[in-house]
């Protein structure tokens, strides 16, 4: 039978929860850093891995902090989208929706219309000399507040790249409940617009974070989720709407929010029948890259062939690509396991039907336009 690495090096992927700033790779930090020393990260790799060694999530929150202010101009977004679409083709990775926080860089002084551009040109090169089709979802730091939302929103809706398809709210959860109000308005406002609503949620808090963003911020996906097993009625909710949840086992573990990776939930999340994909988060700053976090799931987690072809096809279902390129993916991703004797979609609580809202094109309707405008199928 093949090798597991290279079953998972012929599946083709989707990365549905991946920072910009997160993806830089560490010889782009380093050049940064040495280009800003005023930026407080270190100049060599040995203490840029130091530095990542992180004490819970807060500490990530601040050295996360300390190296997106090292993204000072436009053409340093550009640069980073790139570099993630490279490294994204390596890994078989067709498709990726990429999480950019547009106020960190506006509020230094980034103009708007520049950042724009640059993400415009940048998902244009990505598809033309790597493959990689780029949509965007712009998001709010949540510790930021109302300044942070309205800016965010303000951007989106009147100077959004053509690939802008979702809504996004990350950061420290527990500054949220000051915010809600505002938070609430911001997404009413995002989704009316054409935009997917997609926050994280029950990363580092309980489960009414989770229950927030389903009802209060209407979710389409969630980012993580993971603390939902801590309420029955939750996960209940979450299996009969078959709402997904982007899971990122490394990241959890690396910021301390499960003990270790080996107990990670993503096993209990498959057995409880919730739609689950599969994504790298910050993959340089936690050691890690997609195609690394399937393998972790096999040899780690204990998922077989079969599992991992479904949370490959699970990313695609759960995209807001075009119907078309979904129905391309998917039957790549099926012959693949097929080859392997691993039909994806066999025994996959995930596996029936498609997650709600995700079935419609990316931002039709949506004044960003769609990601089909510049990723063609």
């Amino acid at each position: 039978m093949e090798p597991i690495d290279a079953f998972i090096d012929r599946l083709p992927k989707a990365e549905l929860h991946l920072h910009l700033v997160g993806s830089a790779s560490v010889p782009t930090v380093l050049e940064l850093a040495r280009r800003h020393p005023d930026g407080m990260v270190p100049l060599s790799p040995a203490e840029l891995a130091a530095f990542y060694e992180f004490r819970d999530f807060p500490h990530f929150s601040q050295v996360y902090g300390a190296v997106s202010s090292l993204v000072r101009e436009p053409d340093d977004v550009a640069a980073l989208v790139l570099g993630a679409a490279r490294d994204l083709a390596g890994q078989n990775v067709r498709y990726v929706e990429l999480t950019v926080t547009p106020y960190t860089f506006t509020s230094a002084g980034m103009p708007a219309a520049g950042l724009t551009e640059a993400l415009d040109i940048a998902a244009r090169s990505a598809v033309r000399d790597h493959g990689v089709r780029m949509a965007y979802i712009f998001d709010i730091a949540g510790e930021y507040g109302a300044p942070a939302a309205f800016g965010t929103l303000e951007h989106a809706l009147t100077c959004p790249p053509e690939a802008l398809t979702g809504f996004g709210l990350a950061g420290i959860e527990q500054a949220r409940p000051r915010f809600a109000e505002e938070f609430r308005s911001v997404f009413a406002a995002a989704i009316a617009a054409g935009l997917h609503s997609v926050p994280h949620a029950g990363e580092m808090s309980g489960p009414a974070t989770i229950w927030e963003a389903l009802d209060g911020l209407h979710a389409e996906r969630i980012g993580h989720g993971i603390s939902c097993l801590d309420d029955p009625a939750l996960v209940a909710r979450l299996r009969e709407s078959q709402v997904p949840l982007e899971v990122c086992p490394t990241s959890n573990a690396c910021t301390k929010q499960v003990p270790s990776l080996d107990a990670h939930p993503l096993p209990r999340l498959l057995a409880e029948g919730l739609f689950v994909t599969l994504n790298s988060d910050d993959p340089p700053m936690f050691g890690t890259t997609l195609t690394e976090e399937y393998r972790r799931a096999a040899s780690v987690l204990g998922l077989g062939r079969s599992q991992l072809a479904d949370l490959a096809a699970n990313g695609v279902r759960a995209s807001f690509m075009n119907a078309g390129a979904k129905q391309a993916l998917l039957a790549e991703i099926d012959a693949v396991a097929a080859s392997a004797g691993s039909p994806a979609g066999a025994g996959s609580p995930a596996g029936a039907g498609s997650p709600a809202g995700a079935g419609s094109p990316a931002g039709a309707g949506s004044p960003a336009g769609s990601v089909s405008a510049t990723t063609p199928a």
